[in-house]
Formats: structure tokens, sequence, C-alpha cells
């Protein structure tokens, strides 16, 4: 029974798959169905408007009674088939309001063709349906004497109204459904047309205002600057001919001051002056309590182009992007815009906050002059002016009572705010706003910015969209706890400048040792990424392969530096001007130099594996790379002493912290605290040596890095990567006994256990042969110089180059031959 009650399941489940599968309707299939939804639809307007010219529709009633009648000829313009649809539309059907039918069928077949959503189409479809049932009825309710306006629907669904609610509840009725159309569909409020009638009775007055006569104006309405004079003086009047009104005064009337100077109007030639219109500003929003102020943050203005794509260099000078110069740059397109349009302030809230910071500090006798509310998109910060007399540290220590009676997450205090004067304590908000890479990336601040290497990390408190040069940072330093956001800000980081930089003038080095953060990068390997010579992937996801890597970037740098010595400049900028400006030689080595970007996610785990050997090369980096345009972008989760050096840490001024759980860890990453009470999830604290600001990252999703990877790797790009200088290691074996005679009387023993073992080590050899450390280590040297194994790697045990005992008896024949 259970197996019979399975198989039905399963037949069940079966037949409900195919029925899906059987409705999934392809690409082409959909187009043609959307094309013959726009010719349908034009063909019902041909009908429609047939029907209706020189009483066709009359005429054509006979034909349509005897349709299978081929005598008969319809008038209608599409025939028989026309003139059925017409009657059965119009009719019998809708009457006049059967013409929306025919945008109906047009807008489908165009969203269906051209693959656009569908949820407009549906809202379009109901308030279509919705109209059309209204303009039926009203003309049903005023043209009973002519059944084709109406239609035979709305003739009868009148009727049907007039029999339950009368005439005057009909039209009541009818009012009624227009209105909900005008507000919902047309979006008409009382707003929009109190404002029409004002703007209207504002332009009627300035239009009354100027047609005054000039008489009637003030002495001071004379301003040259602001009016121009529009018509002639005709006459000359002398000044025996003015009537002045004296009165009793100490002071003599020049007379000889009010003679004319000028003898007609053509001598005056008048140059306004355009005083600029000031942009309304929008004011406060004022709560009941007049000590509270509420201020809305402005929202800043978006560009839907990315305006990198319409740089064009300058005629003459030397143009790097010329070997790409079709290379088009990402359209902000690509982007998933997150949030729903704008902050949304909670009035409600933003009171009983306030009443509960100012009820608590009331508990410890703190009184508040004045608090304001700046809303962010996670954060809204109250600051507060206490009373004279009250004691800055007296506020900060209660920090812990707010949070308690806020019932927050966790809030900060910044006592006090540097540059205003106000103790400011940040609050998280209870329906955070998150902030799409979308609004960042086409902020006008973003895409405006001149600077040469633009990073758009989120949007501050005041919902200012945050822009840094990563050039003047000039290494950036990000930690934070796990899972708080520190890849996604990476992604962010790196999308930035991919929107903002041709792939001629930034490359980037990526070190992913977690091996999944950065992949998607690969993409654009030829475009932006900079590698080794003889190396597969650019993508360096190996730790033994990263002090190679870092000591070649320290070669390129060596290299950087001569070049810009021989152009005698102090930095990359100067050096790439000049090399535009064509003052420099390509022939004596000069080219132009891009910035090179490195990333490396999760230090920390680098320097468990490589120590010391990666250390030096980045201590290098960081004091020395800022002028030649190398950048470190360091991500860890705690950078403690033990992981970054005081020496590297004192070289990235720039620090971003997300979430840490203790006060200790933060003071580790900024030197002060702050970051353990921040609230996760892309919640950051960013400081370049002087102020800390907070900062909600924007959230950048895998599909969209995918997206954009796609889409740059979809174009023309270079032959191969950016290629690193090759880097030659120190030869770390000793070439001892080169002579074959001088070999070890055990060497050959030797390397057949090192060849059985595979695995090169001189402790493998003291336990096999039984030997002391000494003659052992002398062994491996000989090997090594032989070529049967690799060199030293560390803590690990040598690679064998010789895979087994019959390659090991060739390579001794070959050697005694």
């Amino acid at each position: 029974m259970a197996k019979n009650k399975k198989e039905t399941v399963d037949k069940k489940n079966d037949k409900q798959e195919g029925t899906k599968r059987s409705f999934k309707i392809s690409k082409q299939q959909k187009f043609v169905l959307g094309c013959l939804l726009v010719l349908f639809s034009i063909a019902l307007l041909v009908a429609f408007i047939s029907f209706y010219v020189n009483g066709q529709w009359q005429n054509d009633q006979s034909v349509v009674n005897q349709l299978g009648d081929r005598t008969e000829a319809a008038e209608n313009w599409l025939g028989k088939f026309g003139a059925y649809l017409a009657d059965l539309i119009i009719y019998r059907g809708f009457g006049l309001a059967s013409f929306i039918f025919v945008r109906l069928f047009f807008l489908t077949g165009m969203f269906l063709a051209l693959e656009l959503s569908t949820q407009k189409l549906k809202n379009t479809w109901f308030w279509d349906i919705f109209a059309i049932i209204i303009v039926s009825i009203l003309f049903g309710f005023f043209a009973t004497s002519a059944p084709e306006l109406g239609g035979t629907i709305g003739y009868e669904l009148n009727l049907f109204l007039q029999d339950y609610i009368g005439k005057t509840g009909t039209l009541l009725t009818l009012l009624f459904g227009l209105i909900v159309y005008l507000i919902f569909k047309i979006k008409l409020s009382p707003e929009k047309i109190q404002s029409y009638f004002d703007s209207t009775k504002k332009e009627l007055k300035s239009e009354l205002d100027t047609l005054k006569p000039a008489v009637n104006q003030p002495e001071s309405a004379y301003n040259l600057e602001e009016f121009a004079i529009k018509e002639e003086i005709e006459s000359d009047p002398e000044i025996d001919d003015i009537h002045i009104k004296t009165v009793d005064t100490q002071f003599e009337l020049n007379k000889e001051a009010l003679k004319p100077t000028i003898s007609h109007s053509s001598e005056i030639e008048l140059n306004p002056i355009l005083k600029p219109i000031q942009p309304k500003q929008e004011l406060p929003l004022v709560s009941p309590d007049d000590a509270f102020v509420i201020e809305k943050a402005e929202e800043e203005d978006i560009i839907e182009e990315n305006l990198a794509s319409r740089l064009v260099a300058d005629f003459g000078l030397f143009d790097p992007t010329l070997d790409l110069s079709n290379y088009k740059f990402p359209t902000i397109d690509l982007l998933k815009e997150y949030s729903t349009g704008g902050i949304t302030i909670n009035q409600e809230e933003l009171e009983e906050n306030k009443n509960k910071i100012v009820d608590t500090l009331r508990n410890y006798k703190i009184e508040i002059a004045q608090i304001k509310a700046t809303v962010g998109p996670s954060v809204t910060l109250y600051e507060i002016v206490p009373e004279a007399g009250i004691r800055i540290s007296k506020i900060k220590s209660l920090e812990d009572d707010i949070a308690l009676s806020l019932s927050a997450l966790g809030i900060r205090i910044i006592a006090p705010i540097p540059g205003k004067g106000t103790i400011g304590i940040e609050v998280p908000n209870k329906n955070p706003t998150m902030v799409s890479m979308k609004s960042v990336i086409g902020a006008a601040k973003f895409q405006e910015a001149e600077m040469e290497l633009p990073i758009a990390l989120g949007k501050t408190i005041s919902n200012e969209t945050f822009v840094v040069d990563l050039a003047k940072m000039p290494h950036l330093l990000m930690a934070g706890a796990t899972g708080q956001g520190k890849s996604v800000g990476l992604n962010a980081v790196l999308t930035s400048l991919l929107y903002k930089k041709h792939p001629a003038e930034v490359k980037f080095v990526l070190v992913d040792p977690k091996k999944v953060e950065l992949t998607l990068f690969n993409k654009i390997e030829r475009h932006y990424l900079a590698k080794l010579p003889d190396t597969e992937d650019a993508i360096i996801t190996d730790n033994a392969k990263v002090v190679n890597t870092l000591n070649s970037l320290c070669t390129e740098m060596d290299n950087r530096y001569s070049l810009l010595k021989d152009a005698m400049v102090r930095n990359i900028k100067e050096y790439n001007d000049k090399f535009k400006a064509r003052k420099l030689n390509p022939e004596a080595g000069h080219r132009f130099l891009p910035y090179i970007v490195l990333v490396v996610d999760e230090f920390a785990d680098l320097i468990m594996t490589a120590g010391k050997e990666v250390e030096i090369p980045i201590a290098r980096l960081a004091q020395l790379a800022r002028a030649i345009g190398i950048h470190l972008i360091i991500a860890t989760q705690r950078p403690s002493v033990n992981v970054i050096t005081g020496l590297i840490k004192a070289n990235f001024p720039a620090r971003i912290a997300f979430r840490v759980t203790s006060k200790i860890d933060s003071r580790t990453i900024l030197d002060t605290q702050g970051a353990d009470q921040l609230i996760g999830r892309g919640d950051l604290l960013y400081t370049n040596g002087n102020d800390v600001v907070r900062v909600q990252c924007a959230f950048i999703d895998t599909p969209e890095v995918e997206k954009i990877t796609d889409f740059i790797g979809g174009q023309k790009a270079y032959a191969t990567a950016y290629l690193l200088p090759e880097f030659v290691g120190e030869e770390t074996g000793i070439n001892l006994d080169i002579d074959i005679s001088e070999r070890d009387t055990l060497f050959r023993e030797a390397a057949e256990i090192i060849v059985n073992a595979q695995q090169g080590s001189a402790s493998l050899l003291q336990r096999k042969l039984k030997l002391g450390y000494n003659r052992a280590g002398r062994l491996i040297d000989q090997l090594e110089a032989a070529g049967i194994v690799g060199p030293f790697e560390g803590s690990k045990a040598r690679s064998v180059n010789i895979l087994d005992l019959s390659a090991l008896d060739q390579f001794f024949n070959n050697e005694q031959n």
C-alpha cells in the first residue's frame, strides 16, 4: 500500500513537472507572440476606426449576421473579420472605450518581444480594464441615444446601477471611480493641484506687476543691475519744467546736479548683471518640542551614466588608452538597486529615543539646552548642547546607561564632535536602509571626483556619499571580525576603480588565500590584472607563490624609481604627465606607468605560513612604493603586533575598522575605541590619521560583480596580463662537490632513498642511513647541486625532481657518459 501511494505521488509530481515544462516559453516563441500581438493591435485599430467612419457599422450589420455568406461584401477596411471584431468588441462590448484594448495588446506585444519586466504590465492591464469599464458606463449614462458610444455592456451596466441606486447614485459612483483612477494611476494629489494654482497665481501677479506704470514704482526700483529699460525716453525735459516739492531743510539743493547729462536714450548702454537664483534649501523638520530639531539629509544628485566613458584625451598628448581605444566602461545598469528610494524618517522613533536620552541624562542631573537628530542609512546622530557648567566626561561615562535605556545594540558617544562644539550620540535605527553600490557609483560626488584613484566606500550619517582617494592614503588597512563585511568592502573598492579607471591606467595584484573571494576577477585578467611571467593564474591563492610576487613588486618599485630619477620628477603623476607631453623618449626605456594596487585578503594567514619572507617586502613597499604608484590594501581580522609589525602599521595611516568584539581590538586597529560599538553588516569607521568617520559600506553582491567582470571580459583585451619583472631568488643551496669524483660514497644510496620516499629531507637520511646531521646535510646539498632535489622551502620538505628509480638510473648513466 505504501509503495502504491508513493508511486501515485511520484506520478503526480512528474505530471506537475511536465506541465511546468510545457508552459515554459523560449525567447523565440516570446518574440513571435509579441510581434503577433503588435500586429493584432494595429488590425484592431484599423477595424475600430472604420467602424465609426461614415456609419459603416450600420451597413455591416447584415454581413455580421450572415458571416458565412461569401456574396455579402463588408465595408469595413479589414473586411468581414474586421466587421465582426468591431461589432463584437465595440457594439456588443464596451463602445468607444474599446480603443484602450488597442493600447493593451500593443504594450503586451512589446513587453514580450523585448523581454521586459511583467510586473509593470500587470499593473497596466488592471488600470486599463478599470478605465474601460468606467468610460463605457459613462458613455452609456450620457449617450443613451447612441449605443455605439457606450456599447451594450456599458448601456446594460448603466441600467443595472440605475435600477438599484438611481441616476444620482450612478453618477456619484462614476465620479468616485474617476477619482480613484486619477489618484492611483495618474498620481494626482491635492498638493499638486494646489501648487499648480499657486504657480498660476504667481505668474499672473508677476505679469500684472510688469504692466503697472513706472510712475507708481519707488525710486529704489530703478536699479540698473536688476531691471532693463524697455521704453525709450522720447522727450528731453529741462530742469525748469520740473516742479520740485520742497520742505524746510538746512541743506541747499544743488540744481546743477539735477540737469540732464544724456541728450537721447540711445546713448545709454546697459549691461545687466544677472543675480544667480538661490536654490530653495530644505528646512529641517521641527518636532512639537522646540528644543528638538530633526534634520533630514539632502538627497544627492544621481547620474544614470558613467561619466568615465565621456573622457577624451587632449589633442597632441600621448594617449595610453589607444591600445584599447574601443574599451567601454561598465554601465551603472549592471548594478542592482536594493534600497526603496531614500531614507524614511520615523518621527515616533526619533521622539521616543530623544525622550529616553533626555530622561537618562536628567536622572544624573545633566540638563540639555538643545538636541538635534540627523538621520542616516543605519544610524541616527543625536547632537546635544548641554547646559553651561556640565562636564563632558560626565556624559561620556554614561554610555552604558544610555544604551540600556534605549535598548540599542550599541551606541557610540563622540564627545565633543570635532569642529561643532556639540556632543554626539549615535543610535542604530530599528529599520536600517541598505546602501546599494548603484546609488554610490551613480552619485555625482563620485562621478565628478577629480582623484587619481577614487574609491566610493558608502554613505555617511548625513547620507552623503563618502569618496576617498587611494593615491593620497597611500595604503589602506582593513580589519574586523569574521563576517562583518571585509570582503564586501574589498569588492566595493575594486568596483569603484573599475568604474573610473581605464585598463591602461591601473593594474591589480590580487592575493586570495581563501581562494573564493576574488576568483570572479579572473575574467578580467588580460584587462586589469598583473602577474609574474610563466604563471598560470593571475590571482594568487597559493601562499608559497606570494613571496616571489611581493619581491617582484619590490623590483618593479626599484625600476620605477630609476625611471623617475632619469626623468627628474618626484612622483608617478609628474612622470606620466611628462610622458604624455612627449618629453620622455621611449627608446631610453621610458614608458607610461599604470598604478598598481596590491590587494591581500586574510593577511594573518599569509604571515602564519610565510612569516618573515613576507614581512620584509611588505615593509619595503609600505615605506617606499607610494611615490611610484604602488598602493597596498591589506585585510585581516586583527592587526596585532605578531601579524602586522609596528614598522608596517606606521605606514598605513588610512584604516577601516568593521565591527570587532572588544575595545582592545578597536584600539589595535584605530588606536581609539569605537569599533566595538558598531552594529555590523557593513557598518565601519574610517580614519586617515585625523578624525574618525562612521560610514555604512555599500553592498555589492556576487551576481553584480559577475555582471561587471563579464561585461569587461567580453571586450577586446591585451595579449597577456600586465607582466611584473621576473624575480630570481638568492641561491639557498650550496654548490658542493660539483666534481662527481668528490661526492660522498653514500651519494647514490641516498639518492635512491630520497626518490623512493619522494621527500627530500636531511632527517630522512639520518634515520635510513644512520648518519649524523652534518653528513646528512652535506648529502642533501650534493643532491640539490646535482638537480635531484629542489631548493630549500622553509619548514616544508624539499621537492624531488626525479619520479622513480628507473629515471634515477638513467640520470646516472647520462652523467657517466
